[in-house]
């Protein structure tokens, strides 16, 4: 048995319901998540089936996100020794009832490997290979398991440039925490609405109950100067849930509803756009704060 697989038993202890969910999870990763996606479809036709609410709170708490500025991806990119925080206090930034573990074991052992989500929305080929792994009990798995995904190991320079570059083309970054993985994060995605199940499955959701989200929001929201703004719309371009509009001149936007990623921030060529903790969302997942 490799030391990876052993690595993942200990993780989950006596749960050996959860080892096996794991193992099946990334093993099998592409198909797992195309049969989730192909089901996405059926179910936006279930909107009206109330029923539906506990089955999705119950999904929603065991598999979820938390949107990441840029800022704090890079804090997390550059961190030198392991961090483990387990703690109530962290569900005021991931906002739910499981899976709430901010646990990143030997940081600096990084892995990308292809993302199912987009394997399975046939994205362009060069995005496709963006899931990273963070920390050596997952980066590892992936390296000694996953070979049909094409793992490859990163430097945190490496990782960082990747990001960059997904999020100059329109994806946002998120840290993913599932029970079935141990309930912490150590995931870090570069999603896209047109390729990510879990932003397609927040979106036909939130028209059953506005509760329902599988993504946690950054915590900040977006300052806007108005000196500054020339009116060019490069944030509206940039932002794809469609919360910055421009009417008849005067520049329209939606708080509530921005997850505060910060692309429209850094598509603004004035420096008009800035990033501000927002009292009424949740905390940030700032190491530096934690």
């Amino acid at each position: 048995m490799k030391e990876s697989t052993k690595g993942m038993i200990r993780k989950h202890g006596w749960r050996l319901d959860k080892t096996v969910h794991n193992y099946i999870y990334f093993v099998f990763y592409y198909p797992y998540i195309k049969i989730i996606h192909s089901v996405l479809p059926v179910l936006k036709h279930l909107t009206w089936f109330k029923p539906m609410i506990p089955l999705g709170k119950m999904i929603f708490n065991r598999y979820h996100s938390k949107v990441l500025s840029f800022e704090d991806t890079q804090k997390i990119f550059r961190i030198d020794q392991s961090i483990s925080v387990v703690s109530e206090a962290n569900k005021s930034i991931i906002p739910f009832k499981y899976a709430t573990k901010i646990i990143f074991q030997e940081p600096e052992f990084i892995a990308v490997m292809d993302c199912p989500c987009k394997k399975a929305t046939k994205a362009p080929e060069p995005t496709i290979n963006s899931c990273i792994a963070v920390g050596k009990g997952v980066a590892s798995f992936w390296l000694d398991h996953c070979s049909k995904y094409n793992p490859r190991r990163l430097t945190q320079d490496e990782a960082l440039d990747l990001i960059t570059t997904l999020r100059r083309n329109g994806h946002i970054t998120q840290a993913f925490f599932k029970v079935a993985t141990g309930g912490s994060t150590g995931v870090i995605c570069n999603c896209h609405p047109d390729t990510c199940a879990s932003l397609q499955a927040t979106m036909f959701s939130s028209r059953i109950d506005k509760s329902l989200s599988m993504n946690a929001n950054s915590g900040y929201s977006i300052n806007h100067d108005t000196g500054k703004c020339n009116n060019c719309e490069k944030c509206v371009k940039a932002c794809n849930f469609d919360v910055i509009r421009f009417v008849d001149g005067h520049r329209r936007y939606s708080r509530t509803s921005c997850l505060g990623c910060g692309l429209c921030m850094e598509s603004c060529p004035e420096k008009a756009l800035s990033l501000y903790i927002d009292p009424d969302k949740p905390l940030p997942l700032d190491l530096n704060m934690i």
